[in-house]
Protein backbone atom coordinates (compact mmCIF):
# COMPACT_ATOMS: atom_id res chain seq x y z
CA UNK A 1 0.00 0.00 0.00
CA UNK A 2 1.40 3.67 -0.79
CA UNK A 3 2.52 5.80 1.85
CA UNK A 4 -0.08 8.48 2.19
CA UNK A 5 1.38 11.73 1.18
CA UNK A 6 2.37 14.08 4.31
CA UNK A 7 0.54 17.08 4.04
CA UNK A 8 1.15 20.87 5.93
CA UNK A 9 -0.76 22.96 7.49
CA UNK A 10 0.32 26.74 8.13
CA UNK A 11 -2.42 27.36 11.40
CA UNK A 12 -0.82 24.63 12.99
CA UNK A 13 2.46 25.47 12.83
CA UNK A 14 1.65 28.77 13.54
CA UNK A 15 0.43 27.68 17.18
CA UNK A 16 3.54 25.41 18.19
CA UNK A 17 5.35 28.82 17.45
CA UNK A 18 3.19 30.72 19.67
CA UNK A 19 3.31 28.21 22.05
CA UNK A 20 6.62 28.28 22.20
CA UNK A 21 7.10 31.96 21.89
CA UNK A 22 4.48 32.42 24.73
CA UNK A 23 4.89 29.79 26.84
CA UNK A 24 0.62 29.15 27.44
CA UNK A 25 -2.54 28.70 25.38
CA UNK A 26 -3.76 31.69 26.51
CA UNK A 27 -0.75 33.55 25.42
CA UNK A 28 -0.64 31.85 22.54
CA UNK A 29 -4.24 32.85 21.88
CA UNK A 30 -3.66 35.87 22.34
CA UNK A 31 -0.12 36.52 20.17
CA UNK A 32 -2.54 34.96 17.29
CA UNK A 33 -5.96 36.63 17.98
CA UNK A 34 -7.55 32.91 18.41
CA UNK A 35 -9.58 31.54 20.91
CA UNK A 36 -7.45 28.98 23.51
CA UNK A 37 -9.71 25.86 22.22
CA UNK A 38 -8.64 26.58 18.81
CA UNK A 39 -4.61 26.55 19.57
CA UNK A 40 -4.96 23.42 21.50
CA UNK A 41 -7.23 22.03 18.56
CA UNK A 42 -4.05 23.03 16.23
CA UNK A 43 -1.44 21.07 18.88
CA UNK A 44 -3.14 18.31 18.75
CA UNK A 45 -3.75 17.86 14.96
CA UNK A 46 0.09 18.18 14.59
CA UNK A 47 0.53 15.97 17.41
CA UNK A 48 -1.56 13.39 15.76
CA UNK A 49 -0.45 14.43 12.68
CA UNK A 50 3.30 13.85 13.28
CA UNK A 51 2.99 11.33 15.75
CA UNK A 52 5.15 13.43 18.00
CA UNK A 53 4.17 14.62 21.75
CA UNK A 54 4.98 18.00 21.97
CA UNK A 55 3.89 19.13 25.40
CA UNK A 56 3.59 17.27 28.67
CA UNK A 57 1.68 18.76 31.47
CA UNK A 58 4.16 19.89 34.47
CA UNK A 59 2.51 21.52 37.21
CA UNK A 60 -0.46 23.00 35.51
CA UNK A 61 1.76 24.38 32.74
CA UNK A 62 2.65 22.77 29.45
CA UNK A 63 6.42 22.11 29.05
CA UNK A 64 7.84 21.60 25.20
CA UNK A 65 9.68 18.18 24.95
CA UNK A 66 12.66 17.97 23.04
CA UNK A 67 10.59 17.13 20.02
CA UNK A 68 8.71 20.69 19.73
CA UNK A 69 12.09 22.37 20.45
CA UNK A 70 13.30 19.97 17.09
CA UNK A 71 10.41 20.92 15.19
CA UNK A 72 9.82 24.59 16.11
CA UNK A 73 13.74 24.83 15.15
CA UNK A 74 13.16 23.30 11.44
CA UNK A 75 10.27 26.17 10.95
CA UNK A 76 12.50 28.86 11.53
CA UNK A 77 13.52 29.23 7.71
CA UNK A 78 9.73 28.95 6.95
CA UNK A 79 8.70 32.18 9.28
CA UNK A 80 11.79 34.21 8.09
CA UNK A 81 10.62 33.79 4.24
CA UNK A 82 6.93 34.70 5.91
CA UNK A 83 8.58 37.26 7.32
CA UNK A 84 10.34 38.76 4.13
CA UNK A 85 7.33 38.07 1.97
CA UNK A 86 5.21 40.50 4.04
CA UNK A 87 8.17 43.10 5.18
CA UNK A 88 9.77 45.88 3.01
CA UNK A 89 11.02 45.35 -0.38
CA UNK A 90 14.88 44.75 -0.39
CA UNK A 91 16.38 47.32 -2.13
CA UNK A 92 17.09 46.29 -6.31
CA UNK A 93 19.87 48.12 -8.15
CA UNK A 94 18.14 48.76 -11.36
CA UNK A 95 20.43 48.77 -14.38
CA UNK A 96 20.30 50.47 -17.55
CA UNK A 97 22.04 48.34 -20.92
CA UNK A 98 22.82 51.06 -22.80
CA UNK A 99 24.99 50.91 -26.48
CA UNK A 100 26.13 53.62 -28.40
CA UNK A 101 28.58 54.45 -31.26
CA UNK A 102 31.17 56.50 -30.73
CA UNK A 103 30.53 59.69 -31.80
CA UNK A 104 27.61 59.50 -29.06
CA UNK A 105 29.56 57.82 -26.65
CA UNK A 106 33.19 58.58 -25.50
CA UNK A 107 32.43 62.29 -24.65
CA UNK A 108 29.20 63.20 -25.02
CA UNK A 109 26.84 60.15 -23.64
CA UNK A 110 29.89 59.66 -20.83
CA UNK A 111 28.80 63.27 -19.49
CA UNK A 112 25.85 62.55 -19.57
CA UNK A 113 25.61 59.30 -17.65
CA UNK A 114 27.67 61.18 -15.04
CA UNK A 115 25.46 63.81 -13.99
CA UNK A 116 22.77 61.13 -14.52
CA UNK A 117 23.83 58.72 -11.75
CA UNK A 118 24.71 61.82 -9.35
CA UNK A 119 21.26 62.28 -9.62
CA UNK A 120 20.13 58.69 -9.30
CA UNK A 121 22.82 57.18 -6.95
CA UNK A 122 20.76 54.30 -6.57
CA UNK A 123 20.67 53.61 -10.69
CA UNK A 124 23.37 51.47 -12.34
CA UNK A 125 24.35 52.47 -15.96
CA UNK A 126 26.25 49.76 -18.32
CA UNK A 127 27.76 51.47 -21.34
CA UNK A 128 28.63 49.28 -24.20
CA UNK A 129 30.56 51.43 -27.63
CA UNK A 130 29.83 49.75 -30.85
CA UNK A 131 28.52 50.59 -34.53
CA UNK A 132 25.52 51.68 -35.59
CA UNK A 133 24.61 48.18 -36.67
CA UNK A 134 25.75 46.93 -33.75
CA UNK A 135 23.39 48.91 -31.87
CA UNK A 136 19.85 47.26 -33.82
CA UNK A 137 21.26 44.25 -33.58
CA UNK A 138 22.11 43.74 -29.90
CA UNK A 139 18.54 44.99 -29.13
CA UNK A 140 17.07 43.16 -31.29
CA UNK A 141 18.90 40.01 -29.59
CA UNK A 142 17.72 41.60 -26.09
CA UNK A 143 20.77 42.37 -24.79
CA UNK A 144 20.52 46.22 -24.06
CA UNK A 145 17.50 47.97 -22.88
CA UNK A 146 18.47 51.25 -24.80
CA UNK A 147 20.68 52.78 -27.87
CA UNK A 148 21.40 56.42 -28.98
CA UNK A 149 21.76 56.29 -32.68
CA UNK A 150 21.91 58.60 -36.23
CA UNK A 151 21.47 55.80 -38.27
CA UNK A 152 17.71 55.20 -39.51
CA UNK A 153 17.42 51.53 -39.94
CA UNK A 154 13.43 50.65 -40.21
CA UNK A 155 13.66 47.06 -38.16
CA UNK A 156 10.89 45.14 -37.59
CA UNK A 157 11.36 44.76 -33.39
CA UNK A 158 13.23 48.13 -32.72
CA UNK A 159 11.45 51.57 -32.21
CA UNK A 160 13.11 54.83 -32.99
CA UNK A 161 11.97 58.04 -31.12
CA UNK A 162 13.32 61.00 -32.65
CA UNK A 163 15.89 62.99 -30.48
CA UNK A 164 17.39 65.58 -32.25
CA UNK A 165 17.52 67.29 -35.78
CA UNK A 166 20.43 69.10 -37.46
CA UNK A 167 22.22 70.68 -40.64
CA UNK A 168 25.26 69.75 -42.09
CA UNK A 169 28.27 71.82 -40.89
CA UNK A 170 31.73 72.44 -42.00
CA UNK A 171 34.64 71.94 -39.65
CA UNK A 172 37.99 73.26 -40.24
CA UNK A 173 40.52 75.24 -38.38
CA UNK A 174 39.68 78.87 -37.32
CA UNK A 175 43.07 80.21 -39.55
CA UNK A 176 41.14 78.16 -42.77
CA UNK A 177 40.95 80.20 -46.27
CA UNK A 178 37.45 79.88 -45.87
CA UNK A 179 36.76 79.72 -42.01
CA UNK A 180 35.86 83.90 -43.00
CA UNK A 181 32.84 82.29 -45.13
CA UNK A 182 29.04 82.67 -43.23
CA UNK A 183 28.24 79.57 -44.84
CA UNK A 184 29.92 77.46 -47.28
CA UNK A 185 28.47 75.10 -50.42
CA UNK A 186 29.92 72.07 -52.33
CA UNK A 187 31.31 74.51 -55.13
CA UNK A 188 33.73 76.00 -52.48
CA UNK A 189 35.47 72.27 -51.43
CA UNK A 190 36.51 72.23 -54.87
CA UNK A 191 40.27 71.82 -54.41
CA UNK A 192 40.17 71.90 -51.02
CA UNK A 193 41.95 69.32 -48.46
CA UNK A 194 39.34 67.62 -47.15
CA UNK A 195 38.77 64.50 -44.50
CA UNK A 196 35.76 62.61 -45.61
CA UNK A 197 33.94 59.92 -43.71
CA UNK A 198 34.06 56.50 -45.33
CA UNK A 199 31.84 55.06 -47.79
CA UNK A 200 30.03 52.68 -45.71
CA UNK A 201 28.41 55.77 -44.74
CA UNK A 202 25.26 56.88 -46.48
CA UNK A 203 25.94 60.11 -45.92
CA UNK A 204 29.07 59.49 -48.08
CA UNK A 205 27.07 58.91 -51.21
CA UNK A 206 25.04 61.97 -50.70
CA UNK A 207 27.75 63.80 -50.10
CA UNK A 208 29.68 62.41 -53.16
CA UNK A 209 26.68 63.52 -55.38
CA UNK A 210 26.41 67.06 -53.95
CA UNK A 211 30.42 67.49 -55.08
CA UNK A 212 29.46 65.76 -58.71
CA UNK A 213 26.70 68.56 -59.54
CA UNK A 214 28.91 70.85 -57.81
CA UNK A 215 31.27 70.24 -60.47
CA UNK A 216 33.66 70.59 -57.60
CA UNK A 217 36.85 67.90 -56.95
CA UNK A 218 37.78 68.51 -53.27
CA UNK A 219 41.67 66.72 -52.69
CA UNK A 220 40.64 63.84 -50.32
CA UNK A 221 43.52 63.39 -47.74
CA UNK A 222 41.69 60.81 -45.65
CA UNK A 223 38.65 58.61 -44.53
CA UNK A 224 37.72 57.73 -41.07
CA UNK A 225 34.63 56.17 -39.71
CA UNK A 226 33.50 58.86 -37.21
CA UNK A 227 32.74 62.21 -37.15
CA UNK A 228 34.94 63.17 -33.92
CA UNK A 229 37.65 61.22 -36.00
CA UNK A 230 37.23 63.90 -38.70
CA UNK A 231 36.95 66.87 -36.73
CA UNK A 232 40.27 65.54 -34.46
CA UNK A 233 42.29 65.33 -37.91
CA UNK A 234 40.52 69.18 -39.07
CA UNK A 235 41.81 70.48 -36.11
CA UNK A 236 45.12 69.13 -36.50
CA UNK A 237 45.44 70.89 -40.19
CA UNK A 238 44.83 68.33 -42.48
CA UNK A 239 41.95 69.64 -44.06
CA UNK A 240 38.35 70.62 -43.55
CA UNK A 241 35.56 68.10 -43.25
CA UNK A 242 31.64 68.35 -43.45
CA UNK A 243 29.77 66.22 -40.93
CA UNK A 244 27.02 66.31 -38.33
CA UNK A 245 27.60 68.61 -35.58
CA UNK A 246 25.48 66.74 -33.13
CA UNK A 247 27.09 66.51 -30.38
CA UNK A 248 30.53 66.99 -31.81
CA UNK A 249 30.24 70.72 -31.50
CA UNK A 250 29.67 70.82 -27.84
CA UNK A 251 33.84 69.23 -27.59
CA UNK A 252 35.00 71.16 -30.39
CA UNK A 253 33.50 74.80 -30.40
CA UNK A 254 36.35 76.56 -29.42
CA UNK A 255 38.76 74.42 -31.58
CA UNK A 256 37.12 75.09 -34.83
CA UNK A 257 35.23 77.37 -37.13
CA UNK A 258 32.19 75.68 -37.68
CA UNK A 259 29.67 76.77 -40.40
CA UNK A 260 26.41 76.05 -41.78
CA UNK A 261 27.17 73.83 -44.80
CA UNK A 262 24.40 74.81 -47.40
CA UNK A 263 23.35 71.92 -48.97
CA UNK A 264 20.01 69.54 -48.28
CA UNK A 265 21.71 67.38 -45.70
CA UNK A 266 20.00 66.99 -42.40
CA UNK A 267 20.71 64.65 -39.66
CA UNK A 268 18.70 62.81 -36.83
CA UNK A 269 19.52 61.83 -33.75
CA UNK A 270 17.56 58.67 -32.32
CA UNK A 271 16.70 56.66 -29.26
CA UNK A 272 16.38 53.43 -30.18
CA UNK A 273 14.12 50.53 -27.89
CA UNK A 274 13.21 46.74 -28.37
CA UNK A 275 9.23 47.02 -29.38
CA UNK A 276 8.30 44.01 -28.88
CA UNK A 277 8.66 44.76 -24.72
CA UNK A 278 7.79 47.57 -22.16
CA UNK A 279 10.67 50.27 -21.51
CA UNK A 280 12.34 49.96 -17.83
CA UNK A 281 11.74 52.71 -15.51
CA UNK A 282 15.79 53.40 -15.81
CA UNK A 283 14.99 53.51 -19.31
CA UNK A 284 12.62 56.21 -19.30
CA UNK A 285 14.48 57.55 -16.70
CA UNK A 286 17.08 58.22 -18.88
CA UNK A 287 15.89 59.58 -21.67
CA UNK A 288 13.79 61.96 -20.23
CA UNK A 289 17.40 62.98 -18.35
CA UNK A 290 19.19 63.78 -21.74
CA UNK A 291 16.14 65.62 -23.38
CA UNK A 292 16.47 67.73 -19.76
CA UNK A 293 19.89 68.27 -20.06
CA UNK A 294 20.98 68.25 -23.76
CA UNK A 295 22.79 71.74 -24.14
CA UNK A 296 22.17 73.82 -26.57
CA UNK A 297 24.17 74.58 -29.80
CA UNK A 298 23.70 76.88 -32.74
CA UNK A 299 22.96 73.88 -34.82
CA UNK A 300 20.87 70.69 -33.53
CA UNK A 301 17.51 71.34 -31.95
CA UNK A 302 15.13 68.84 -30.34
CA UNK A 303 13.26 66.72 -32.84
Amino acid sequence: MAKQKSWHSLAEYQAIRAMMQGGTTTAAAQRLGLSQSAISRSIANLEGRTGLTLFEREGGRLRPTEEAVRLNRRLDPLFDALDRIEGPAEPVQETLRLIAPPTYAHRFLVSQINSFLKANPHFFVSLEVNTSDEVIRGLLDDRFDLGVTGVEQSRAGVKLMPYRVSPAVCAMPKSHVLADRTTIGPADLHGQAMVALTHRHARRAQMDKLLHEARATPRMVAEVSTSFAAIDLAKEGLGLTVVNPFPVYHYRFDDLAFRPFDAPIRYHSYFAVPARRPMPRIARAFIRHLRLHTPQDPFSRKA
